[in-house]
């Protein structure tokens, strides 16, 4: 059976994130579920896309849209959600697309591939047996395929979560741990441990509770969800 891999903000940490898949060993049939905030904040946002959108050509990839991509995409088009989104990582982002030889970049030096992966390929919500996995929250009384309004989805943190009427366990991002540590209450798994924030980048084997954790410094180490109860 293809193992179920949820990794959780990346925040632009290019290095925790190459260290953590060759930590944790992909197979060839394992599913890899993105939680969401590829960019912003950390030092290397557009190696990250880079990384995710060529993992997406051959390997099993469900990436999640977070918070940040909802505003990198609507800084296009919308002043005020552009300088929302530079004080809040945004003017990072954009350094790391600057042409040779300078030190910051432009939306217009974002390349076409990369818009096309933000606007088109992310999706808000995905199911497996046992389990959903979203960016940030849902509304447990709503059925998974008619959540309103969006605002639970992206912007929402972890606050002791009731179960979902699925009876589905929800695992999510978002809500930072500054302990480096995923929180669980049983009903909701959080896995954002603060990778952007000098912790950890968290991968879970949903199957077995199994725990892979990486940093910008290259460090790993493994633990478990029993572990944190």
């Amino acid at each position: 059976m293809p193992r179920h891999l949820a990794i959780g903000d990346i925040h632009g940490c290019y290095r925790a994130l190459t260290t953590l898949v060759d930590y944790v060993g992909l197979r060839p049939d394992d599913v890899l579920i993105t939680l969401g905030d590829y960019v912003n904040r950390g030092p290397n946002s557009r190696a990250v896309l880079d990384w995710l959108i060529e993992f997406d050509q051959s390997r099993s990839l469900v990436p999640l849209r977070g918070n940040h991509e909802v505003n990198m995409v609507h800084a296009r088009t919308n002043r005020a959600v552009y300088d929302n989104w530079i004080a809040t990582g945004g003017c990072i982002t954009l350094n790391t697309y600057a042409p040779s030889g300078q030190h910051e970049g432009s939306i217009a030096d974002v390349p076409a591939t990369h818009w096309r992966f933000l606007e088109e390929r992310l999706v808000s919500i995905h199911e497996i047996d046992g389990y959903f996995f979203v960016h940030a929250s849902v509304d447990p009384d709503l059925p998974l395929n008619d959540q309103q309004p969006e605002y639970l989805l992206y912007w929402v943190g972890y606050d002791d979560p009731r179960r979902h009427q699925s009876g589905k366990v929800m695992v999510c991002g978002h809500e930072s741990q500054r302990s480096g540590l995923p929180i669980t209450n049983g009903n909701a798994i959080c896995i954002d441990t603060a990778a952007c924030k000098g912790g950890w980048l968290t991968c879970l084997h949903v199957e077995t509770g199994k725990l892979w954790q990486a940093n910008e410094a290259g460090e790993t180490r493994e633990l478990h969800m029993k572990d944190l109860a």
